[in-house]
């Protein structure tokens, strides 16, 4: 057995879902495609300061996953849309779960600040 195959089966559900959503921008690109199928285009603006190029790896990436899937209309200029899958869909609830816990974080940060 190597080494890498001795982590892949010390690993747990938790950590797979963090491989899978994490990263500086994964969780966000999944967050505004909740709203709506989106271009390239789109969600290089809603993302803000993201390069094309790491706009393009993590879709990649979270279309590898299973997460999000990518339609290429074969046109020319290219018009290619992402969208969400039916796992992609069931990230919400968890997503939901850690803005939650992290409100919840932020808040009592916030407090421990203010009695110092």
């Amino acid at each position: 057995m190597t080494k890498k195959t001795k982590q892949k089966s010390a690993s747990c559900p938790v950590e797979t879902t963090l491989k899978v959503i994490g990263g500086r921008w994964k969780v966000l690109i999944i967050h505004f495609l909740f709203e709506d199928t989106k271009r390239f285009g789109e969600l290089t603006r809603s993302l803000g300061s993201i390069s094309a190029r790491t706009l393009s790896k993590q879709l990649r990436e979270l279309e590898d996953d299973g997460v999000v899937n990518r339609k290429d209309f074969g046109e020319i200029p290219p018009k290619v849309e992402y969208s969400l899958t039916p796992l992609g869909r069931s990230l919400e609830p968890v997503l939901h779960s850690m803005e939650a816990w992290g409100v919840s974080v932020e808040k009592r940060r916030s407090t421990k600040r203010t009695v110092r």
